[in-house]
C-alpha cells in the first residue's frame, strides 16, 4: 500500500511537471490542466470506487503556503531602480482602482438583489475583485518582459492590498476614524517588523556556513507571515519587502549599513535561494490546484442558478479592466485577458464568517468565476500575436 501511494504521488507530480513544461508551446496555462487533472482523478476514484480520505482541511493550508511562496518568488524576480518607477506606478494604479470600483459595483448589486447590509455585501464582493497571482504569474512567463513584469507587480499588489482591505472591512464592526487609526498603526508595525526580519534573514543567508540554510529561511518567512495573521497584520507586505530587498541588493549598495553584508557572497546565495523557492512553489501550487480540481463537482460547474451572476461578474471584471488599461495607455492585448481569479478568491471565500455570508455567493459561483476567467485568459494568450510573446 505504501509503495502504491508513493508511485501515485510521483506520477501526479510528474504529470504536473509535464503540464508546466509544455505550457510554453501549447499556450495553455498549466493551472487549467491541473484543475482538469484533479477533476479527472475524482471521476476515476468514483468510477472505480476507490476510497480517498477527506483532504479538504489541507486545501486552505496549501493555499496559504502557496500564496506566500508565489509572492516571494515574484518579488525575487522584480528589479527596483529608477527605470522601473513608471511600471510600478501603473501596476499599483491598475491593481488598486479597478478593485475599488468593481467591489463597489458588485456590492451594490448584491445589496439591491438580496437586501443585505452594504458592509456584508462588500465583504462578499472583494474576493471576486482580486487577481490571482498564483494563476497569473506562471501563465505569463512566455509574454514579453515588460508585460510579464507588469503582471507580476499588478497581481502581487492585488493580492496584498486585496487581503489587507478584506481583513480591514471584515474584522472591524464599524468603519470609522478609530478603525483607520488602528489600521495605520498595523501597517507601520508590519513595516518595522519587515525591516528587522529582512535584515536578520539576509544576514543569516550571507553569513551562515551551515549546509542547511535555505529551508529554515523559508520556514521563518512562513512563520512570520502566520504570526502576523494572528495579530491581524498584513503579513504579505513582509513577504514582498523581504523578496524585493534580497533580490535587489546590488541596487542598495549605496547604503553604508549594508557593508555588514558580504554582498558578493549574498548575491550567489540569493540565486540558490531563488531556485529553491521556484522548486518549492511548483510543488505546492501544483498540489493545491490538483486538490481544488478534485473537489470540484460537475453540478457546481453547470449550476444555471449562479451562471447569470458569474457571467455578469466576469463581464464587469473585463469592462472595468479595459477602461483602466486604456486610461493608462498599457497594451490592451494581451493584458486585458490576464485577470484570473483563483487562490485568493478561494481563501477569502473560506474566511467569510457564517454571519457575514450571502446565500447566492456560494461555491458554485466561486468556481464558475474562477473557471471562466482562467479560460478567457487561456484563449487570450493563445490568440496573442507572437510578437508579444517571449521577447525577453
Amino acid at each position: 500500500m505504501t509503495t502504491t501511494i508513493i508511485i501515485i504521488i510521483c506520477f501526479i507530480f510528474l504529470i504536473a511537471y509535464f503540464f508546466d513544461l509544455t505550457s510554453s508551446r501549447t499556450r495553455i496555462p498549466s493551472v487549467i490542466l491541473l484543475l482538469i487533472f484533479g477533476w479527472g482523478i475524482k471521476q476515476l476514484s468514483v468510477f472505480f470506487r476507490i476510497e480517498i480520505p477527506n483532504l479538504s482541511i489541507i486545501l486552505p493550508v496549501l493555499g496559504t503556503i502557496g500564496l506566500i511562496l508565489i509572492v516571494l518568488e515574484g518579488s525575487l524576480e522584480l528589479e527596483l531602480n529608477k527605470k522601473k518607477i513608471p511600471i510600478i506606478g501603473k501596476s499599483l494604479f491598475v491593481a488598486l482602482l479597478p478593485m475599488f470600483v468593481l467591489s463597489l459595483i458588485i456590492a451594490f448589486l448584491f445589496q439591491y438583489v438580496g437586501n443585505f447590509s452594504f458592509k456584508v455585501c462588500l465583504i462578499n464582493a472583494i474576493p471576486f475583485c482580486i487577481i490571482s497571482s498564483a494563476i497569473a504569474i506562471p501563465s505569463v512567463k512566455n509574454l514579453s518582459k515588460s508585460n510579464c513584469e507588469f503582471v507580476i507587480y499588478e497581481s502581487s499588489l492585488s493580492d496584498i492590498f486585496g487581503i489587507i482591505i478584506f481583513n480591514f472591512i471584515a474584522l472591524n464592526d464599524t468603519i470609522n476614524y478609530h478603525s483607520f487609526i488602528i489600521f495605520t498603526i498595523q501597517i507601520l508595525i508590519i513595516i518595522l517588523v519587515s525591516f528587522i526580519a529582512t535584515i536578520g534573514l539576509s544576514f543569516l543567508l550571507s553569513k551562515s556556513k551551515h549546509h542547511i540554510k535555505f529551508v529554515p529561511i523559508i520556514l521563518f518567512v512562513i512563520l512570520i507571515y502566520a504570526t502576523s495573521k494572528v495579530y491581524h497584520l498584513p503579513g504579505l507586505v513582509f513577504v514582498l519587502l523581504f523578496g524585493l530587498f534580497i533580490g535587489n541588493i546590488d541596487e542598495l549598495k549605496q547604503f553604508k549599513w549594508l557593508k555588514m553584508f558580504d554582498t558578493e557572497n549574498l548575491n550567489k546565495e540569493v540565486q540558490k535561494f531563488k531556485n529553491i523557492v521556484i522548486e518549492a512553489t511548483f510543488l505546492i501550487r501544483a498540489l493545491f490546484f490538483i486538490l481544488f480540481g478534485y473537489f470540484i463537482e460537475t453540478s457546481e460547474i453547470l449550476n444555471t442558478e449562479t451562471l447569470v451572476w458569474s457571467t455578469g461578474i466576469v463581464a464587469g471584471i473585463f469592462i472595468v479592466r479595459f477602461i483602466f488599461l486604456k486610461f493608462t495607455k498599457l497594451p490592451i492585448i494581451p493584458l486585458l485577458y490576464v485577470a484570473p481569479r483563483g487562490l485568493i478568491t478561494i481563501l477569502l471565500f473560506l474566511a467569510i464568517a457564517p454571519s457575514q455570508s450571502i446565500s447566492f455567493v456560494n461555491k458554485s459561483l466561486i468556481i464558475q468565476v474562477i473557471i471562466i476567467t482562467s479560460l478567457l485568459m487561456m484563449i487570450g494568450i493563445m490568440k496573442t500575436p507572437k510578437k508579444n510573446l517571449d521577447s525577453h
